[in-house]
């Protein structure tokens, strides 16, 4: 049964009038009064209200407590036991899910009850929702300027293991043998009982990992022979083959091995290590985990955020960098891939970006193409591997149409034209001209009989103009400030642990990651608001100050009618005589 209390709901008095008044203004100045005035309303109950019966079964913990809870346990990145107890006892939840009461209804809630509605979450998706809800609001709550952004990615790591190739064959028998135990014990024992007792022994998965550098290519063709084996055997078996643990083995066996027809039968052969892909099975507990050649196994993160150009600490403490975009991706996957997304994602939120920027691995021309077409300026270097196919346009000038304008000398072309279906441009110089021309051996021109010539395609032509761009000291000036980036992805992982979690798989990895982003970014519009506040109390103290001084010297020198009375005169005239005497 359906149980939801409207954050909306006014009280006769106030629940909260027994905390002191400095208690109650650091809960009102922080994320805790933040959250509570602002977001507790917005997280999608409704949403998730479909799941129950609205007059049957048992009453439901209060929704907007269970998904306050759940964000809540991400930001501080917490377990289930310790996300319960803060439940309990910690009064800025309290004050944050607006809980005054102390019964056990309304602060505990059961680790199985917390367990059934993350998983609703996941199925739903509702983590991503709740991210682009608590981001919407707060930039709408503190104005975010989101005209500049950027762009980076971050890798993490999900709870398993770290395998070689020796513990991957071993463990993903093991695994398919004891669920074969406990779902077919018949065709169980069927199987040899020496190749049982090689892996189901308490030692076996030890002894694996124990295995010697030079025994381990002896090792390897042990393991893969009986993982094909045991694949071959059970392979007229539907009931068998419809098992996930038996679908892991023949993946491992497609990724790892190559198999061969000879005259004694099917071969198995080990591929080298060059040849397995980088999205091969990297640990059976985590099917969906793959490789990174530069940062290894994991997933990785997308983050995308706006930022304050300023110098002014006091104005950028005053501003909340927002996080307004996160996807969660394999490993293996190129950041190349998540620029397009990202920028129709903050677009449709109309949270879009003038200017993003980004590293190499963004910048490619098909990224720029793209994200001109949105009318957002992606500044990003040129990949370096894309320097030999147009080092002979250095020091050439384009307009805006890919025309060349002049040459290095400074000469202009005598015509150039364009080809619409290669895309490719082509220019003709003065023969005499270059000829005598003192950069002659520099300039890469074509000779030909009675011209020389330079042909380049668009493509060429765009990342020749954006390489020379990046050689001024604007460039330099506006790129610099891609760095800040970095820092968000310490502060990612100092404050929520996002780089090494509690789950497993790609929904509870996602939806891990993207409830830690809302947190984040509940915790930074804290601290900005907290700053804001600090700062409108100062400039009230000021005020007062400065009242406080008139009211004394009105009261001293000043008559009721304003004007200056004798006191004033008695003193500027004891003053002067004083002075004369000193004379």
């Amino acid at each position: 049964m359906i149980r939801i209390k409207d954050p909306k709901q006014q009280q006769l008095f106030d629940p909260w009038a027994h905390l002191s008044p400095k208690r109650r203004k650091m809960l009102e100045d922080d994320w805790p009064g933040l959250f509570r005035q602002h977001l507790l309303e917005r997280l999608p109950v409704a949403q998730i209200a479909s799941s129950f019966s609205e007059s049957m079964g048992r009453p439901s913990k209060e929704l907007h407590t269970v998904l306050g809870v759940l964000l809540l346990q991400q930001t501080m990145d917490l377990s289930d036991k310790a996300a319960i107890e803060q439940l309990c006892f910690n009064i800025q939840w309290h004050y944050a899910l607006n809980i005054p009461e102390e019964s056990d209804d309304a602060k505990y809630i059961s680790e199985k009850t917390l367990y059934s509605m993350r998983q609703l979450i996941i199925e739903h998706h509702l983590d991503e929702t709740i991210f682009d809800t608590i981001a919407d609001k707060l930039a709408a709550v503190f104005d975010v300027d989101t005209k500049n952004q950027r762009i980076d990615s971050v890798h993490i790591k999900s709870n398993m293991r770290k395998l070689g190739r020796i513990n991957i064959f071993s463990q993903t028998i093991t695994k398919f043998l004891v669920n074969f135990k406990r779902h077919h014990r018949q065709l169980f024992d069927k199987i040899d009982q020496s190749l049982t007792e090689r892996y189901l022994d308490k030692k076996a998965q030890s002894a694996f990992s124990m295995v010697k550098p030079s025994e381990s290519e002896k090792t390897l063709k042990i393991v893969s022979a009986d993982l094909f084996d045991l694949i071959e055997q059970f392979r007229d078996q539907p009931a068998v083959c419809s098992m996930h643990s038996y679908k892991l083995m023949q993946r491992v066996l497609a990724e790892q091995c190559t198999l061969e027809s000879d005259k004694e039968g099917r071969k198995v052969t080990l591929k080298k290590p060059s040849e397995i892909s980088s999205d091969s099975l990297q640990n059976p507990s985590d099917p969906d985990a793959t490789y990174s050649g530069h940062k290894g196994q994991g997933y990785q993160v997308q983050v995308m955020e706006s930022f304050c150009k300023s110098e002014d600490k006091t104005e950028k403490q005053q501003r909340l960098n927002l996080i307004t975009h996160v996807a969660v991706q394999k490993a293996c996957e190129s950041d190349a891939t998540a620029l397009v997304p990202a920028i129709a994602d903050t677009k449709k939120r109309q949270l879009s970006a003038d200017q993003l920027l980004a590293d190499t691995l963004y910048g490619g021309d098909t990224n720029h193409q793209a994200a001109k077409a949105e009318e957002v300026h992606l500044i990003a270097p040129v990949q370096k591997g894309n320097s030999a196919n147009t080092s002979h346009l250095t020091g050439f000038c384009f307009n805006e149409n890919g025309y060349v304008t002049c040459c290095p000398a400074g000469h202009s072309p005598d015509r150039v034209s364009y080809k619409k279906k290669t895309q490719r441009f082509s220019a003709v110089f003065n023969q005499q001209r270059c000829q005598s021309c003192p950069l002659t051996g520099q300039c890469k021109l074509i000779p030909g009989r009675d011209k020389f010539f330079l042909r380049y395609s668009s493509k060429q032509c765009r990342v020749a103009v954006r390489r020379a761009a990046e050689q001024t000291e604007s460039f330099a000036d506006i790129y610099r400030w891609r760095a800040g980036v970095e820092a968000t992805m310490s502060e990612f992982d100092r404050r929520t642990g996002v780089k090494k979690l509690r789950v497993r798989g790609m929904q509870s990895v996602r939806f891990a990651a993207t409830m830690k982003a809302a947190g984040l970014n509940l915790l930074r519009a804290g601290a900005v608001s907290k700053a804001r506040r600090k700062a409108a109390g100062a400039g009230l103290g000021v005020n007062r100050l400065f009242y406080a001084i008139y009211t004394a010297v009105k009261e001293r020198i000043l008559t009721p009618s304003g004007n200056f009375g004798l006191g004033f005169i008695k003193n500027s005239q004891l003053a002067e005589s004083e002075m004369d005497m000193a004379t």
